[in-house]
């Protein structure tokens, strides 16, 4: 027989071409991923309660990739985040409206890009200029009273013997 007719004469009858070629064995191997209708929902309504994807892709069937998880579930992934968007908007939007001081203020920050301006603190004396320092009088002070004195400001000014 030649090298041609070897390569070229079709498999025996129920052998698996890829167990001939040194592949793997028909059926081996996990199954293809099949979502249902339960999984879709509940990965719809994980993504929008705010689950991370990690943990929302162990809790599907016996837990799949987060690749699988985005391949088949990509449209339930973003419409539950989407309407809980939605849900949350809308009862901020009639909070606003109602007179509710706190959405409108958020409303106007995250929906109007308004903010509120730097605050700017400046130390000044009267009317503008310098602050006055009055000194203080210590010969009332004991030496004792005068050496605990010195070693409080030496200790507040971070400087150590």
């Amino acid at each position: 027989m030649s090298k041609i007719e070897k390569t070229t004469r079709p498999p025996k009858k129920g052998v698996d071409q890829r167990m001939k070629n040194g592949g793997a064995r028909l059926g081996a191997g996990r199954k293809p991923f099949e979502p249902t209708e339960t999984d879709r929902r509940q990965v719809e309504v994980m993504a929008g309660y705010g689950v991370p994807f990690e943990q929302i892709s162990v809790l599907v069937q016996d837990g799949i990739s987060i690749d699988t998880l985005r391949t088949h579930f990509s449209k339930e992934l973003v419409k539950g985040k989407a309407q809980a968007n939605a849900l949350i908007g809308q009862k901020i939007y009639k909070k606003a409206f109602s007179g509710d001081t706190t959405a409108q203020i958020w409303w106007s920050k995250c929906q109007m890009g308004w903010k509120e301006p730097p605050r700017q603190l400046e130390h000044t004396g009267k009317d503008g200029g310098a602050i006055a320092v009055s000194s203080v009088d210590l010969k009332g002070l004991s030496d004792t009273e005068l050496a605990q004195m010195q070693a409080l400001l030496t200790k507040a000014s971070g400087v150590e013997k």
